[in-house]
């Protein structure tokens, strides 16, 4: 009798653990109640250290619950890492089934038209999905650029701007790599076509869209620039674009001197006639169309009139009128 007495006890106090560690298992955590909570999973980490770090965020009660339910679902060795977000609400179920299916936060990253590599990686960088400095050593890794397929000095230019999804843990390498992809995805065989009629290879078509894309401000502009360039270049004058000297000097957004003019390097288009060597920032596909169908006007020159519009020009006098309104306009601070 006094056995069977024990033996009940000692069921009723398994029931009773199993029946805590179910409720612990199935409900909430007070931190989840009232809201997401980002965990960092990271590589190579045993169950165990999963488990302790998830219950030290407040995303599950009980390390011992989650283990076993890892052991009793299979998915002990399929964890993967990560950053999750889990939603508000989540049990230890859910959390399970995130981490094995690798439902990791995806971070929207804008790569904006005009955009420089070093630019990305310093976007990249401030919210931590990549180093800068690995970022920018691998835009201008051979045997990299050699496995994308390109005989190209660096990805500058290669990097289609536009709004991508990305996961922290993800290599400067596949990073750099989808944003090439989506670039040869938009560049149809119908563009290739084009631009070969016009004489100018896929390098230099996108090596001028991009000194279109940062000279313009407005869209209708473009093919305004984009003639002026090519009128240039067909009576061989110096393409004396901004752009390309700041890329020279390394002053992506900042004002020239006259001594940076004067900076003898193949990008500096003052000195030097033709394309620069390649691309100076990611141009969009309103540049490489402006490229690729100038406006039918005879303009050589254009000056800012404001902070959006220029001034087109198509002898030197007018342009040194324009730039005389400019200057007296500035100087009244108009």
């Amino acid at each position: 009798m006094r056995w069977r007495t024990l033996g009940g006890a000692i069921l009723a106090v398994v029931l009773a653990a199993t029946a805590v560690e179910g409720w612990r298992v199935l409900t909430p955590t007070p931190t989840l109640r009232a809201g997401p909570r980002l965990v960092e999973i990271p590589p190579h980490a045993r169950l165990r250290d999963i488990a302790q770090r998830l219950q030290t965020e407040g995303v599950i009660r009980s390390p011992a619950g989650f283990i076993a339910l890892s052991l009793l679902q299979g998915q002990a060795r399929r964890l993967k890492a990560g950053e999750y977000e889990f939603p508000p609400g989540a049990t230890t179920p859910g959390v399970l089934k995130q981490i094995a299916g690798g439902g990791v936060r995806q971070h929207l990253v804008l790569h904006p038209e005009g955009a420089t590599v070093a630019e990305l990686a310093h976007s990249l960088g401030a919210d931590r999905l990549a180093v800068p400095r690995e970022i920018e050593r691998a835009a201008s890794d051979t045997v990299f650029l050699k496995a994308l397929g390109l005989e190209v000095p660096s990805l500058e230019g290669y990097l289609f701007p536009d709004t991508y999804q990305f996961v922290r843990g993800m290599t400067a390498e596949e990073i750099l790599t989808r944003m090439v992809q989506r670039l040869f995805a938009k560049l149809t065989p119908e563009i290739r076509e084009r631009a070969q009629a016009r004489g100018i290879s896929l390098h230099q078509l996108l090596t001028l869209a991009s000194i279109v894309e940062r000279e313009a401000v407005v869209r209708d502009e473009r093919p305004l620039i984009a003639a002026v360039f090519w009128n240039r270049l067909r009576l061989e004058m110096p393409l004396q674009a901004d752009p390309t000297v700041q890329y020279a000097v390394r002053k992506e957004r900042g004002t020239l001197t006259r001594s940076d003019l004067e900076t003898d390097h193949p990008y500096n288009t003052y000195r030097r006639a033709g394309l620069p060597p390649g691309p100076i920032a990611s141009p969009g596909m309103a540049s490489i169309e402006a490229v690729l169908e100038p406006a039918p006007v005879s303009f050589l020159y254009f000056v800012a009139v404001d902070d959006q519009r220029h001034q087109f020009s198509t002898t030197l006098e007018q342009h040194n009128a324009a730039v005389a309104r400019y200057r007296q306009t500035r100087a009244r601070g108009g």
